[in-house]
């Protein structure tokens, strides 16, 4: 069943969507829908404390376009007052523009209609892939300087370094020789966060851990 809304830029317009949008997230449902952005494009701005419910519905509406359209805008004003008619002939456009405020909701979807829906879905795309990041899961020796290395201190060394993305996981002593054990160690790390060139270079090889830690190796590097 069509909904029609009516002057939506007026107090009597925004009663009656103000009572439709009782009890109601959206205007067809539980989420956003093309009637939503047809109905919101008919509201000039966000009403006053005097309509809650098209208040709410009108930030919700403008947070999800906000998500789809992350540009930067300069910010636009738009007149709801027609312009002087310069002659009788105009009042043929003056009906027109006034047809335009009746909303059919369930009306035919035109092309413009698609290619908004389909910009948006765009969009929406795109910012849900630049949020995905890879991890890798990482094999480490850790070698000491010698037999009278404190293998304790070393594992503490090594796990005290902490970084956004970095997970420190199971580790186990290696006996390489001459009654001298390596530390091999797990880590996860989230790929645009963490570089393991980086953590050896400038963490793990460098004072205060180069007291304990000779150098480093990746044994293993596999994707998550």
């Amino acid at each position: 069943m069509a909904v029609t809304f009516t002057d939506l830029y007026t107090e009597a317009g925004l009663k009656s969507l103000e009572a439709y949008l009782s009890g109601k997230t959206y205007i067809s449902g539980d989420q956003l829908t093309k009637d939503d952005i047809k109905v919101y494009a008919a509201v000039s701005e966000k009403p006053g404390s005097s309509f809650p419910n098209v208040g709410r519905w009108y930030d919700s509406v403008s947070s999800h376009l906000a998500e789809s359209f992350p540009g930067k805008a300069v910010g636009v004003s738009v007149s709801n007052q027609a312009a002087p008619a310069a002659a009788a002939p105009a009042a043929a456009p003056k009906a027109a523009a006034e047809d335009d405020d009746d909303l059919d909701l369930f009306g035919d979807e035109t092309e413009d209609d698609k290619k908004a829906a389909e910009e948006i879905q765009a969009a929406k795309k795109t910012t849900t892939k630049k949020k995905e990041s890879g991890k890798s899961s990482v094999l480490l020796d850790v070698k000491p300087w010698d037999d009278e290395t404190d293998m304790k201190k070393l594992e503490e060394a090594v796990r005290s370094i902490e970084m956004e993305g970095l997970f420190w996981g199971a580790s186990k002593l290696v006996a390489v020789g001459y009654g001298i054990k390596k530390l091999q160690i797990m880590l996860t790390i989230v790929d645009d966060l963490v570089s393991v060139d980086t953590l050896i270079e400038e963490r793990l090889t460098v004072p205060p851990c180069d007291e304990w830690i000779q150098s480093c190796d990746i044994v293993a590097f596999n994707k998550i």
